[in-house]
């Protein structure tokens, strides 16, 4: 089991999309009211007082979508200052990142993952609720803001989804040709939209590798991250190809990390909805930190556990509670 060092920090849980795998136009969401987020000091006091000292260094940033978080640049100044944070990324749609790359750079954050389920605006259209077919331009324009800005490595999620995206596994998958991008594909889970899930399935990692293999060849790669991806790269590319297979390749004895919800729970394994500690309510309650981290610390030791508990369904009930963007991907 790896050392687990690394910690997801959902900011919010809204998000200007409805895409079909995380939360889809036709389920009701019930989004937190901003006195139920955790503020932006009570996140830094759980960072310093509780996470880091228990041995977190590792953080990156997500929702929802955190580009709605209006003191997004503030926070990320505040954890890139701390001396015993290794590394700080933000995983965002990129929908608003055109305009905000170059201050969220400055601010100290130098890794991003965009997501990017197609190249075609229909087709992105469908998948994230876009009627009008316009976002995919945007989206695009912020992934070279982005680029132009320096961020390195710059990584582009993709959600295979069988029948909608994974004839474009290719024009995907060449990006990463000439620019030093670097694409991961993900396999589709049934977190979020469990009804798409079980009429879709997912498209196994090892098929979309065998599909590249077969036009360009595939070799072993390295780009610089904190998850489970295995890398490959098309001999000679700039950029390299993640593969994160949840569902087909199970790499529970690698994980090495824990998720914080928007309104503070945290949560030890994606998949599986055991052992979850509500941070918010102790810490407004008054709780000493060092009861906190106490809590952090018994969690971490029933990791393992957990990892590997009801692996296959994710809950005793195989119905989860939350959708992809309430626990923060």
């Amino acid at each position: 089991m790896n050392s687990v060092d690394y910690l997801r920090l959902s900011l919010i849980d809204r998000c200007n999309f409805r895409c079909q795998y995380c939360m889809p136009e036709e389920t009701a969401v019930q989004f937190l009211q901003r006195s139920e987020l955790l503020q932006a000091q009570e996140l830094l006091s759980l960072l310093k007082q509780v996470f880091i000292p228990v041995g977190f260094s590792r953080f990156r940033l997500t929702g929802g979508e955190p580009l709605l978080r209006p003191d997004l640049v503030e926070i990320v100044g505040e954890i890139a200052a701390l001396p015993q944070v290794k590394d700080l990324s933000m995983t965002t749609n990129g929908f608003l990142l055109a305009d905000r790359a170059a201050a969220l750079y400055e601010a100290g954050l130098r890794r991003l993952n965009i997501s990017l389920d197609s190249l075609n605006a229909e087709t992105f259209g469908a998948i994230v609720g876009d009627r009008t077919q316009r976002r995919w331009q945007q989206v695009w324009a912020g992934i070279q803001a982005a680029y132009e800005v320096g961020f390195n490595p710059l990584k582009l999620n993709v959600v295979v989804i069988p029948g909608v995206n994974e004839a474009e596994i290719l024009d995907l998958a060449a990006l990463s040709i000439d620019r030093q991008w670097h694409i991961r594909f993900i396999e589709f889970m049934p977190i979020g939209n469990a009804e798409l899930f079980g009429a879709r399935g997912w498209v196994p990692s090892e098929e979309i590798r065998q599909q590249i293999r077969s036009r360009w060849g595939l070799e072993p790669g390295h780009v610089k991250g904190n998850g489970p991806a295995d890398v490959f790269q098309i001999p000679g590319a700039l950029g390299t190809l993640g593969f994160i297979s949840q569902m087909s390749e199970c790499f529970c004895d690698r994980c090495n990390r824990m998720r914080l919800s928007a309104d503070g729970w945290l949560r030890p394994c994606l998949l599986n909805e055991t052992g979850q500690l509500n941070l918010k309510t102790l810490l407004r309650a008054g709780e000493e930190m060092g009861v906190l981290r106490d809590r952090v610390r018994e969690l971490l030791l029933l990791k393992p556990e957990i990892n590997y508990k009801e692996r296959e369904s994710g809950t005793s009930s195989a119905v989860y509670g939350r959708t992809m963007s309430q626990i923060g991907g």
